[in-house]
Parts: structure tokens; sequence; C-alpha cells
């Protein structure tokens, strides 16, 4: 499972460079494939790719039609596949980068069983609208 918060940049080619910890789990947990898409937030979200097929079954199975439609269109649709190259860099998709604002300076999100990639000032923003309800949150959980 991911974890931790990593400040990184994007380079002009659009690749965002993989920090070596992170990689390294992915590589031996789920292989270098991945599935990179736009969920609920205003950030991309990085799948491996046994994940993503996880929740794409789980979309084509769903009995509310008119849901997995919009999933479909907008979580499937949108979806792009790569490689995590040698250097262990990924491009973010052109399409993906413009709809969340995402240059320069960014945010790796370790989410569990995914990565988030933020813009600085968004993901900054979304982690001080959060933490109204942080603690009530937190109080939900046995530790």
């Amino acid at each position: 499972m991911f974890s931790g918060s990593y400040s990184l940049s994007v380079d002009e080619k659009g690749r965002l460079a993989i920090p070596a910890r992170l990689r390294q789990q992915l590589a031996e947990a789920f292989g270098t494939q991945v599935y990179m898409t736009i969920g609920a937030q205003a950030c991309i979200e990085i799948y491996p790719a046994s994940k993503f097929r996880d929740i794409e079954g789980q979309i084509q199975a769903m009995e509310d039609q008119e849901a997995a439609e919009n999933l479909k269109l907008l979580f499937i649709g949108r979806a792009v596949d790569a490689e995590i190259d040698k250097q262990g860099r990924v491009t973010l998709p052109p399409v993906l980068r413009q709809e969340t604002e995402i240059s320069g300076k960014v945010w790796l999100v370790g989410m569990g069983a995914r990565f988030d990639v933020w813009p600085e000032a968004g993901y900054q923003a979304e982690v001080e609208r959060r933490k109204a309800s942080f603690k009530s949150a937190l109080a939900q959980i046995k530790r």
C-alpha cells in the first residue's frame, strides 16, 4: 500500500519521476504498468494496472446503470495506460494535465491502492479544506 506525500516537479515533457521507494513497492507488488485517470477530485489518479482492472470490473457489474455509464464515460473513458520507464518516470497525459491544471510543482500522494498527483496550490487548498473533518474521521478507526 502506498503512503506519504512528496513535493515533485513535472518536466517540460510532462514526465513525473516516481520516488524510488514507491517505485520499488509498485514494481514488486504489481509491475510497472499503470493507468492514469481523473476521479472525484481535481487530481490525476495513478493505479497499478491490476487494481484499475478490478475497479473496471466493479463498474461493469454495477446494478445502477446510469451511475455505471457515468463512470465508464468519465473514469474509464479518460483513463490512459502507461509504463514506468527505466528512469522511474511516467508521462502524465496532456489531456489529464490540462484538466487538472498540473504543470511544474506537484504533490504525489500515496492513497493506499493508488497515487494522486495534485497541482501544488490545489493540494494545499484540499488539505486545508479537509482538516475540519479530520479529527472526527480519525476517531472512527481503531488505532
